[in-house]
């Protein structure tokens, strides 16, 4: 009778051993590791002509200049150089966080004063827990040309909203999509105030310093006239810790998002694209 009252305790007390020995083994293997975010998918804030998904460190300061020439299939231009319609920006951007980045940028063709900005919402780790980074950009900008060229003064606003999805496959093949919507306080007739859009770009790195890359911008909002032809962009890109330089063949000029995404009317398929480059320097305080 002892002995079957042996055996009850034990099977009774059963329970109670294992969870004792899950406790002690959560206490000293169930250590919490800290994720470890992955490198950048891309080297440049700016993949041609879309924002990549890439945020600095506190403090870093970023200095952009991008140009886009004339028209290559224009006679006498040398390629575009010397032609009408070049245009170019400059912008500096400030990292308050390495989530936050904050900007001003100005551009040449209607005079565009824009401030932007880009959060990091979910970054792709090493364990890939989190296979993918997701940013938000956003801009709003200001038409400075004279106040006879508008009716009210807020015909002059437009704003570019876009969510940027991106992956760093292996250290030499990035990709990133990227939905976006752009919104024109006033438009043409024929118009609409809105544009919603897609974005596809991607680097493929072929030595430590030197990547080839690509950009393909997709409207999908239907005009009733005068509906925007895609943008088509590739090209290489020669990169530094501290400096990218991206040079390419692109048919979009406008540079701001909003105005190539609403209002580009160069076909790439009819040979109505230029030479752009872009040149980005950082600065750690």
């Amino acid at each position: 009778m002892k002995n079957y009252i042996k055996i009850l305790f034990v099977i009774l007390m059963l329970p109670v051993i294992s969870i004792a020995q899950e406790d002690a083994t959560e206490d000293t293997t169930n250590v919490k590791v800290k994720e470890q975010p992955e490198r950048p998918a891309f080297e440049s804030a700016t993949l041609i002509e879309n924002p990549t998904n890439v945020l600095f460190d506190k403090n870093t300061l970023e200095v952009q200049m991008q140009h886009r020439f004339g028209l290559i299939n224009k006679t006498n231009t040398l390629a575009g150089i010397y032609g009408d319609g070049a245009n170019i920006r400059i912008a500096v951007s400030w990292a308050f966080h390495e989530r936050l980045t904050l900007g001003y940028g100005t551009t040449k063709n209607s005079r565009l004063q824009d401030f932007f900005w880009k959060a990091a919402l979910l970054r792709q780790t090493r364990s890939n827990s989190m296979p993918v980074s997701v940013t938000y950009y956003g801009n709003f900008t200001i038409d400075a040309r004279p106040e006879s060229v508008f009716n009210l003064v807020q015909d002059r606003y437009s704003f570019f909203n876009q969510v940027i999805i991106a992956k760093r496959f292996t250290p030499n093949i990035s990709l990133q999509v990227a939905p976006s919507i752009s919104h024109f306080n006033a438009v043409e007739p024929g118009m609409q105030n809105d544009m919603f859009a897609i974005a596809f770009g991607g680097r493929v790195k072929i030595s430590p310093n030197t990547a080839i890359i690509a950009d393909y911008s997709q409207p999908l909002t239907k005009f009733k006239q005068g509906n925007p032809h895609p943008g088509i962009s590739i090209g290489a890109e020669f990169a530094t810790s501290g400096h990218a330089f991206q040079v390419f063949l692109t048919n979009y000029s406008g540079i701001v998002p909003q105005q190539n995404y609403m209002k580009n009317q160069n076909d790439f398929f009819k040979s109505e694209f230029l030479i752009g480059f872009n040149i980005t320097r950082n600065y750690n305080f």
